[in-house]
């Protein structure tokens, strides 16, 4: 794989990953091939900033949660308002977390 390709990926994305585990990604991206490297640009990637922006003001909704993908956790966040807004003050400084973990793991399945 092309070292320049790999470098201009990660410089545009790094925002979407968990900073510790970048290196580990460029040293994976390096073992793939340009088709799959082709299908990395198809991974919908979730903004931290725009969730943690939705938790905020959407959270005891639930909202966060179902972007995430936790569907059941979404569905009590939103028949209890955020467990009386515990869980909506706890997801304001995880939300950011979990979305690079999962945009990780996304990645990590396609290659």
């Amino acid at each position: 794989m092309d070292t320049n390709k790999i470098d201009m990926y990660v410089m545009t994305n790094a925002k979407y990953f968990p900073s510790e585990k970048i290196p580990y990604l460029k040293e994976k991206l390096y073992g793939i091939d340009d088709q799959k490297f082709m299908m990395l640009s198809t991974i919908d990637l979730k903004d931290p900033t725009t969730l943690l922006l939705i938790s905020i003001f959407l959270g005891s909704l639930g909202i966060d949660r179902f972007m995430l993908g936790d569907i059941g956790m979404g569905v009590l966040k939103l028949l209890t308002l955020g467990c009386c807004g515990i869980l909506t003050i706890i997801d304001w400084f995880t939300v950011s977390k979990r979305a690079k973990e999962k945009n990780f793991s996304n990645v990590m399945t396609l290659i």
